[in-house]
C-alpha cells in the first residue's frame, strides 16, 4: 500500500460489515494522532475540556517528547463526523503521536479537521469543558485531578490507587506504564494523587452531581493498580470497597458503580456487592495461556491463568453473568517477540476467548493496545498491532455475540454507530443500535 489512505480504504472495502468509523477510529487509537498547535487546549482555564491522564498515559512518547502538546494538553477526546467518508458522530479518545500520518488541525476559519495524508478526512469536534472542572475542592485540587469525566462525560473516572503493586520486570504487565504514568506526572510537577482520600472523592463527586445539570454523568468506575498486600491497611477488595460504600450511602442509585480489580476469590467478590458496586471487571487481558504467563507474570505468579478464569465465573454467580465485563487488551496478542505471527492465528486465539466467556453468558470488552513506549511491548513494537487484526476482531466480537445470543454490556452507554460514546476501543460502535430505553 502506498498510504495509510490506501490502506484504510482497502480495509473498509474488504470488511463492508464493519463500520468504516470504527475502521478509522481503530487506526486512531492503535498508531495515534498529531495535534497542530491550533488544536491544543488551554488546559483547565480553556473552553476545552483537556486529556487529564486518568490512568495510563495512552500517548505514544513520554511528556518530554511530546513539545508543546505536554504544555497545552490536547483535548481528552475528539468526535468525528462527515467529511468525504460520510462519518456518523464517532467519539475517539486522544493517544498523542506527533509521528502519526493522522493530524487535527484548524483550518483558515478556525474549524478543526482530521487529516489523513495532507487530505480533510472529516470535521473535529472537541468536548466543552464541563461547569463542574470549574470548580475545586475545598483544598484546592480540581475536579479533573480527583473524578474526571471520559466517554463524553458519560463515566467518572476515579482511579483511587494511582500506582500498582505489581512492580519491576518480573511482576508488571508488559504493556502496562500505569507506575511510569505515576513518576512522569510526578517529575514534570503535576498534581497526580496516589491514593485518593474518600472525602476527596465524595466532595469531587458532590461537585459533579451539583453541575451536571443534564445528569449526562451515569456511571462511574473505581480502579487502579492491583494490590498484592495492602493500601492505607486494606486489602485489594476493602481498600475499593470502601470507596463504593461511602459513594452509594452518599449518592444512592445516581450512578452504575463499577470496579475494575483482580479476579479474586468469590468472598472477596461478595463483599464488592455487599458494598453497593454493580459491574465487576476482573480482566483477564490476553487469552493465550502462553502469552498471558509471559505478558502478565505478577497475575500468573500471584493468581495463575486457570484460577483467573474459574474466579471469573464464580463471579458471574454473584453479580450475574451479565454484570461481569472482563477487559483484554486488544492486539498485544501480535506483540513481537512472543505474539503470534499472523493475523489469523491471533483472531482465531481471541475467539476461543470470547466463546469460552460468552458460552458462560459473560460479555468481555476491549480496549485498543496503545504501544506506550516505556513498556517492553511498546518498545519492541512502536507500530502496535496491524489494522487488519483490530477490524477482524470487530468482525469476530460481534458474530461470537451473535452465535450465544448476546447483547451489548451494561454500563457502556448506548451502543450503534454515530451512537456509541465508548471512547477506548469500537466494540460498542460496532454493534447493532438498542432503542434508548434498553440502554443504561
Amino acid at each position: 500500500m502506498g498510504s495509510r489512505t490506501a490502506l484504510v480504504e482497502d480495509l473498509m472495502e474488504r470488511f463492508p460489515h464493519v463500520p468504516r468509523e470504527a475502521v478509522f477510529k481503530e487506526d486512531l487509537l492503535r498508531g495515534g494522532v498529531a495535534f497542530d498547535p491550533s488544536a491544543l487546549s488551554d488546559n483547565e482555564s480553556g473552553e476545552v475540556k483537556p486529556k487529564s491522564y486518568f490512568i495510563f498515559s495512552f500517548d505514544h512518547g513520554t511528556l518530554p517528547e511530546l513539545g508543546e502538546a505536554a504544555l497545552r494538553r490536547p483535548p481528552e477526546e475528539i468526535i468525528l463526523t462527515g467529511g468525504p467518508y460520510d462519518l456518523r458522530r464517532t467519539v475517539v479518545s486522544v493517544r498523542v503521536n506527533p509521528a502519526s500520518p493522522y493530524r487535527v488541525a484548524a483550518d483558515d476559519d478556525g474549524l478543526l479537521g482530521l487529516y489523513l495524508d495532507g487530505k480533510r478526512i472529516a470535521d473535529v469536534g472537541v468536548p466543552p469543558m464541563p461547569e463542574y472542572y470549574r470548580h475545586t475542592l475545598s483544598n484546592g485540587k480540581s475536579v479533573m485531578e480527583v473524578a474526571p469525566t471520559i466517554q463524553w462525560g458519560y463515566l467518572i473516572y476515579l482511579t483511587v490507587f494511582r500506582v500498582c503493586q505489581y512492580f519491576g520486570a518480573k511482576e508488571e504487565c508488559q504493556y502496562c506504564d500505569i507506575n511510569h504514568n505515576w513518576r512522569q506526572h510526578k517529575a514534570a510537577g503535576r498534581p497526580y494523587t496516589g491514593v485518593k482520600d474518600v472525602d476527596e472523592v465524595l466532595e469531587a463527586l458532590e461537585i459533579i452531581d451539583r453541575y451536571d445539570t443534564a445528569k449526562a454523568s451515569t456511571a462511574y468506575t473505581l480502579t487502579g493498580g492491583a494490590i498484592t498486600k495492602t493500601v492505607a491497611g486494606r486489602d485489594e477488595a476493602d481498600f475499593y470497597g470502601h470507596y463504593a460504600k461511602a459513594i452509594e450511602e452518599r449518592f444512592p442509585g445516581r450512578w452504575i458503580g463499577k470496579v475494575v480489580a483482580q479476579a479474586l476469590p468469590r468472598d472477596d467478590v461478595q463483599r464488592f456487592k455487599d458494598y453497593g458496586v454493580q459491574i465487576y471487571h476482573p480482566n483477564y487481558e490476553v487469552w493465550d495461556r502462553r502469552l498471558f504467563e509471559l505478558y502478565c507474570p505478577g497475575k500468573e505468579r500471584y493468581v495463575g491463568r486457570d484460577e483467573w478464569h474459574r474466579r471469573i465465573l464464580d463471579s458471574a454467580e454473584v453479580f450475574g453473568a451479565r454484570n461481569v465485563i472482563p477487559n483484554f487488551v486488544a492486539g498485544v496478542e501480535m506483540a513481537e517477540p512472543f505474539g503470534f505471527t499472523t493475523v489469523d492465528e491471533a483472531i482465531a486465539s481471541t475467539t476461543e476467548g470470547l466463546r469460552f466467556f460468552m458460552s458462560h453468558g459473560i460479555t468481555p470488552r476491549f480496549t485498543t493496545w496503545c504501544p506506550e513506549p516505556t513498556t517492553p511491548l511498546g518498545k519492541a513494537n512502536p507500530q502496535g498491532a496491524p489494522l487488519e487484526y483490530h477490524i477482524r476482531l470487530l468482525e469476530a466480537y460481534r458474530a461470537t455475540m451473535d452465535d450465544f445470543g448476546l447483547s451489548s454490556p451494561p454500563g457502556y452507554g448506548p451502543p450503534g454507530p454515530g451512537r456509541a460514546v465508548f471512547s477506548v476501543s469500537s466494540f460498542m460502535d460496532s454493534l447493532p443500535a438498542q432503542e434508548p430505553s434498553a440502554v443504561r
